[in-house]
This record gives structure tokens, sequence and C-alpha cells, in this order.
């Protein structure tokens, strides 16, 4: 009742004070309601102005995190498995064939649960914050090398790349999706795109340049000791570059939430003959690179002999 009756008390009392106080109130209550209306005001219009360049930065870096990693899976993992932590070229060969199945459910897997997130901090930018240290100890458990049989350390091989790829999935899926909601402007994704890119490409050489020095200074010779250090650096710097990301991106634009008939979906997808055209394209590109980062180590190992 007196939550009913609230405003009827409350405008009795109004009239019960002298006039000069009712005046100061009702000049205090219109302030507070302006105030509230600029701040509205200024969410709104920040919505669509132009982004810092520390929040476009902050984007990039969480790209230069991943490429921590998955530039030295392109260069260095296929080596690493076979010449130095001793495994069969024909089972590491067949592990990444069969690991690549579980890729292929858990990408648009973890795309429906990140579309479906509801929190404080939007749809995707707490899989920066929550998966980032799984990210980095399952990075670093790939280069561990504990010294186990032929066979225990395949079933270890298996076991870490695949959580590795699960991890990569959470934080990578929400990652790429956060350009999509960093602003309603075209242009301004189009600018964060490219801080995204220039990241990417700096880790790359980064990594290519320095992967080798820092495995033979750190191991003093030991390849694995080499691989398991530099990797534990490496997992740092991911976490903490991917939580930079987290602390420095906004979600502004909230997607329109679509029921959709998956049979539909994939009948316009086979029937879209741009879409076939960009996806073998892509997989042609990608297995080149693949081949081709895959062999580098052996061909200066081996035939270079540096």
């Amino acid at each position: 009742l007196l939550l009913h009756f609230h405003p009827i008390i409350e405008a009795i009392s109004l009239c019960a004070r002298p006039a000069d106080g009712r005046m100061k109130l009702l000049a205090s209550r219109r302030s507070s309601k302006f105030e509230q209306q600029k701040a509205t005001a200024r969410h709104m219009v920040s919505d669509t102005d132009p982004l810092k360049f520390r929040e476009k930065f902050g984007y990039g870096l969480g790209d230069a995190a991943s490429n921590f990693f998955f530039q030295v899976f392109n260069l260095f993992l296929l080596y690493y498995y076979t010449d130095v932590y001793g495994l069969a070229p024909a089972a590491v060969g067949t592990m990444f064939l069969v690991t690549k199945v579980v890729d292929a459910v858990s990408d648009p897997v973890m795309g429906l649960i990140a579309d479906r997130t509801e929190s404080r901090w939007g749809k995707f930018r707490p899989y920066l914050l929550w998966a980032a240290v799984p990210y980095g100890l399952f990075g670093y458990a790939m280069f561990a090398g504990p010294e186990f049989s032929d066979t225990g350390k395949l079933i270890y091989a298996y076991a870490s790349y695949t959580l590795m790829m699960l991890a990569y999935t959470a934080i990578n899926v929400p990652y790429s999706a956060l350009m999509g909601v960093i602003s309603p402007v075209s242009f301004e994704r189009t600018r964060v795109a490219s801080y995204r890119f220039a990241c990417a490409f700096a880790a790359g050489w980064l990594i290519a340049t320095f992967v080798t020095p820092l495995k033979n200074v750190l191991g003093g010779g030991d390849e694995v000791l080499g691989f398991r250090l530099t990797m534990m650096m490496f997992a740092v710097i991911s976490i903490a570059l991917f939580w930079v990301t987290f602390a420095t991106t906004r979600e502004r634009v909230k997607p329109m939430q679509e029921k959709s008939d998956l049979k539909l979906d994939f009948q316009a997808m086979l029937t879209n003959l741009p879409w076939i055209t960009l996806f073998f394209a892509a997989i042609f590109t990608l297995m080149n690179a693949a081949v081709r980062n895959g062999t580098i180590m052996y061909y200066f190992k081996y035939y270079v002999g540096d």
C-alpha cells in the first residue's frame, strides 16, 4: 500500500512545505532529471564517435596474443613433435587429421554459445577474460615435453593438442565476433581490422625471427628445455595481451536475435556460388600455407644445414 500511494503521499508532503522549500526541491529534481538526460545523450553519441587509439590498438593486441601460438604451430609444431619430442611423422600427421574433426564441431558450437551469452561485459568480451588462462596453460602444455614411453608421448600429444585447440576456439571465435559489435559505424570497424592485422603480422614476424634464437639461448643446447621455456614466456605474454584487449574494448552493438532454420541456412549456403568459390579458395590457400610453413624447419635443418 505504501508503495502504491507513495506518489500521493509525496505530493501532500511537498505541498505542506514552505514555498521556498518546494521551489528548491523542484529545482533539484529538474536538475537531476536534466543530468540523467545529458548522461543518456552522451552515451548515445559515444557509441557512434570515432574509436580512440587505445581501443583500436587494444583490440589488435588480441590477434597478437593469438599469433604467439598460432604462428608457432604453423612453423615449429610439426618439427617439435618429430625431431624434438621423438614422435613418428605418420602418427603426428594422423593426429592432426583426427583432431581437426573436433575443430569442425567446436567452432560453430562456440559461436552458438557466444551468441547466447548475456553478461555485464557483453556477449563476447567475457571469453577474453575467462578463456585466457586455459589458453596459455594448454599452449604451454603442448611444449612441456614430459618423459613418457612412445605410446605415452603420443597420448599426451593427442590430449594436449586437442585441449589447446578447444581453448583456442573458446577465445578466438568470440574475439573475432567482437569486432562486429565494437562500433555501429562500418568505417570504424574497418579501421579496427587494420590495427588487428598489423598486430597479427608484427607478432608473426617476431615469432619467425626470435623463436629459434630464444630456444637456443634458454635451452643451452637442450631443445626440449628451450621450447618449454620459450613457450612458457609466450603463454604469459598471450594471457596478458588478451586481458588488455578485454580491458580496453567495449561492445556497442547489440546483435538482433533471430530465429533461423538450420536446414534452410545450409541450403542457401550450398547454392551460393560466390561463397563456394571463396570456400575452396580459402581451403587451398591454407593448405599451401600449412605445407610451406610446416616444411621450412626441415628444409633449413637437412638441406641448408642451419
